[in-house]
């Protein structure tokens, strides 16, 4: 080869080399750009969220829980979402570490964000070809729980997700944030409501709190979080059980537990134990009347986010008494219902809100919902207009006999005794004990039926009357129910003072700020001594009238009523300790009661009877805290 062929070869292989040379530099050149593109790019992003103290938290929820008077759980408000919040200290050791060992095992070493794990997964899903690992830290899941609305996975929600991770890693502790988590993340749906926090999920699942987890127990709803769906135990256990030993060699692996204790765990059964402590519930009529009250007064959003705790004023005690005086006459499941209301006069607190039956057979509840016809029982109304216009029921006097009353319609309102049974010239008082139709027939009359009406409202009747003649011996239109003829004869009780009969004794919120529903003072709607005007009539009725079987031995006032074909049954009656009122039916309005147990039934039979078994154990169960029984 020539000196000169040698040059030109030399020269095209300098030129190729630096043809490499320019090449790779523009290649470097490119990456650097796009690595600093890609720096600004995730700046630019980070820079756009917002910082974490301008975010309000998600309200997770919780469930709202309703006590009894005497501190007992009567239940929990049902939503879709099950959620108790627990302690740090409620939470088991073994549930802790198995969720960083599962969730987050470098949780402690990084500040937010784990860039190694991010790494990791990026490699193990490349590998697999598919998605088998996130790289988020449980603190960045926890910030989703509660910060970001953005239901799409994408790059730019994952930097705004990880910024905020850092800002939450550098304002709570470690514990804060895994406390946090346990209790905000869910755990999976069953039968239509989802399990938020480990609280929930350990009834849901064992049927237990959380604090009293065994290891595998611990492991298996530290699996749930990252799929819960995919992992439920009820509908999927071989995966579930897959999941959770993969949790305790997580565990093992991490030194959380000994070679012994994860060859134990592992060996172990689901043993599953559907929980249902969340849904049942205590006095479900009751139960379902409070929910109503709280609906009416705060709206169904807040009744149903949760958080509430309310405190009812229903004695349980006092419930089974009230239960037990009904069921010793209705053994038959055929035969009638009865209802009994009991309240305490000087605060219009529920004592007491039963009924005969089951909430399995029947959801209607007869003693707040079941308006009927209170007969007689009504009379108290007239007698109490009649002492407001200052008449003197001993010395105000009527003929009784049947009459033929002009009530301006084409038609004489035609009016008789119960019985056919007529006695001439009766005072005021006398007609009451023996509850003559026809002397408060014409009574009504020369009042006004407005009178009447005006008294019953004032008493606390709230069902809309038509202020017609015969009202006033009970032919309302609707009907009462007997939590309000309780309420009615309660004020009676209490000197003539009304208050609004409740069943909630306060509600906390859950920032701790509280409302007080039932409160000592109450509207003066008649002189004391016109309450006691009618109280001596209504206290003779039971010592000598037709309401003798209500009397159990100590000072008492009331009155019966019975409607046409004995279709309902009342007594109602007070002491200054508590007002009950007590019905007596059939569920369908159709049906009389003129042969039960051989009688045609009356206020002053079974009604009157059941008063004084309630009235009589009752007042004593009262008498403990009271100090007082007659």
């Amino acid at each position: 080869m020539s000196h000169r062929q040698r040059k030109t070869r030399r020269r095209k292989r300098h030129g190729a080399g630096s043809k490499v040379l320019l090449g790779l530099g523009v290649i470097a050149t490119v990456c650097i750009i796009g690595v600093l593109s890609a720096a600004g790019y995730v700046l630019a992003i980070a820079a756009s969220a917002p910082d974490l103290d301008e975010l309000k938290p998600d309200d997770k929820g919780e469930l709202s829980v309703v006590f009894a008077a005497d501190g007992t759980r009567l239940g929990f408000i049902q939503s879709d979402v099950l959620r108790r919040v627990v302690p740090w200290e409620d939470m088991p050791v073994d549930l802790r570490r198995a969720t960083v060992a599962i969730e987050d095992e470098r949780f402690y070493k990084h500040e937010g964000v784990d860039l190694n794990a991010i790494v990791r997964a990026g490699i193990k899903n490349l590998e697999s070809g598919e998605t088998v690992q996130g790289g988020s830290t449980i603190t960045q899941q926890l910030v989703r729980a509660l910060y970001i609305k953005d239901p799409e996975r994408n790059f730019e929600r994952k930097i705004r997700e990880a910024k905020l991770a850092s800002e939450l890693e550098e304002e709570h502790s470690k514990t804060w944030i895994l406390h946090e988590y346990l209790n905000s993340v869910p755990f999976g749906t069953v039968q239509g409501r989802t399990s938020i926090g480990v609280q929930a999920a350990a009834v849901t699942y064992f049927d237990k709190h959380v604090r009293d987890l065994e290891l595998h127990e611990s492991a298996l709803l530290a699996g749930l979080p990252q799929a819960p769906s995919q992992y439920n135990p009820f509908r999927n256990p071989a995966a579930a059980l897959e999941r959770r030993n993969e949790v305790l060699e997580q565990m093992l692996d991490n030194g959380y537990i000994t070679p012994a204790e994860y060859q134990d765990a592992a060996r172990r059964k689901l043993k599953l134990k559907r929980g249902f402590r969340y849904v049942h519930r205590r006095e479900p009529y009751f139960f379902d009347y409070v929910q109503e009250k709280l609906i009416e007064r705060y709206g169904v959003g807040v009744a149903r986010r949760g958080g509430l705790r309310i405190h009812t004023t229903i004695n349980p005690k006092m419930q089974d008494l009230a239960r037990d005086a009904i069921n010793a006459y209705w053994g038959d499941p055929a035969g009638p219902a009865s209802a009994i209301v009991a309240i305490d006069p000087s605060t219009g607190k529920i004592r007491a809100m039963a009924s005969s039956g089951t909430y399995g057979e029947r959801r209607f509840n007869l003693a707040a919902q079941g308006h009927r016809q209170p007969g007689s029982a009504f009379k108290t109304m007239v007698l109490t207009a009649a002492i407001l216009k200052g008449v003197d029921p001993g010395s105000t006097s009527y003929t009784s006999k049947p009459v033929a009353l002009d009530v301006g319609e084409a038609e004489p309102w035609e009016v008789q005794t119960f019985g056919d049974s007529y006695s001439g010239s009766m005072s005021l008082t006398s007609a009451t004990l023996a509850s003559d139709n026809t002397i408060y027939a014409q009574l009504i009359m020369d009042l006004g039926p407005k009178a009447v009406c005006e008294a019953a409202r004032r008493l606390g009747i709230t069902t809309k009357l038509d202020c017609y003649p015969a009202e006033g011996l009970g032919g309302l239109t609707r009907g009462v129910t007997t939590l309000e003829m309780a309420n009615a004869y309660a004020t009676l009780a209490s000197g003539g003072v009304r208050h609004r009969a409740t069943g909630i004794q306060k509600v906390v919120f859950p920032d701790g700020t509280r409302e007080t529903w039932a409160k000592p003072e109450g509207t003066r709607v008649m002189t004391d001594g016109q309450a006691y005007e009618v109280t001596q009539i209504l206290e003779q009725n039971i010592q000598s009238g037709t309401g003798t079987r209500a009397n159990y031995g100590c000072p008492a006032a009331g009155k019966t009523g019975t409607t046409d074909e004995a279709k309902d049954a009342w007594f109602v009656g007070y002491t200054p300790q508590l007002s009950t009122a007590v019905w007596v039916g059939y569920p369908d309005e159709l049906r009389s009661m003129t042969s039960v147990h051989g009688i045609s039934v009356a206020g002053g039979t079974f009604p009157a009877q059941i008063w004084h078994d309630y009235m009589q154990v009752a007042l004593h169960e009262r008498s403990i805290n009271k100090g007082q029984f007659c």
